[in-house]
């Protein structure tokens, strides 16, 4: 039951879309309507909010899925399988808010880097997300970035997997690839042919 609660506790925290609300407050505007996608994310946040905006969502953003994943690792046991599921609920709550009825939420990038900073001193899986990510960005090239971020998740997910300490951490990284991976997917489809680029950086 507690697992069940902390997982309530924990989509309820991804559950505050902060890259809508702190653009709203601190420069009157809605993000979700001036952006393409209708991302309310930190990207959108940095783009049309300025720098303090991204900033602060992303800070609140790494919080809200850092905070309730550090909580629960206090009060429960991180090797018990449903552990995973502690881990996925920020991210589900981000990528489906419940106060956007089910769909109109963010991308989850920074709430999944969030939750695994929150798995604290276990430190493989953020480590390695984030190698992934610099390694798609800088070295071979992914565009566009739905594209370059759906193929990170997927391929940081296997080694992920592998190496996890415990049962409980494989499959939270399982459910959180396989949500934001979702999340991209309507964006990856719509590429248009011929426009999605793998490179070697030159230089």
């Amino acid at each position: 039951m507690k697992y069940v609660v902390f997982s309530l506790l924990g989509y309820l925290s991804g559950s505050l879309t902060f890259g809508y609300l702190i653009p709203r407050l601190l420069k009157g505007i809605d993000v979700r309507t001036l952006s393409s996608d209708g991302n309310p994310g930190t990207a959108n946040a940095f783009l049309y909010g300025g720098v303090l905006c991204g900033i602060l969502v992303l800070l609140a953003d790494l919080g809200k899925g850092a905070f309730p994943v550090w909580l629960a690792a206090r009060y429960l046991d991180p090797e018990e399988n449903l552990f995973g599921l502690v881990m996925a609920a920020p991210v589900i709550g981000h990528a489906y808010p419940l106060i956007d009825r089910f769909g109109k939420g963010g991308k989850a990038i920074a709430v999944s880097f969030g939750v695994l900073l929150g798995l604290y001193p276990i430190f493989f899986p953020v480590v390695l997300l984030a190698a992934v990510y610099l390694f798609f960005t800088g070295i071979l090239v992914i565009n566009p970035h739905s594209l370059r971020t759906g193929v990170t998740f997927l391929v940081w997910s296997v080694p992920g997997v592998h190496f996890a300490p415990f049962s409980s951490i494989k499959y939270g990284i399982m459910l959180i690839a396989f949500v934001v991976i979702r999340k991209h997917l309507p964006e990856i489809k719509r590429i248009p042919r011929g426009q999605a680029c793998i490179a070697w950086k030159k230089g």
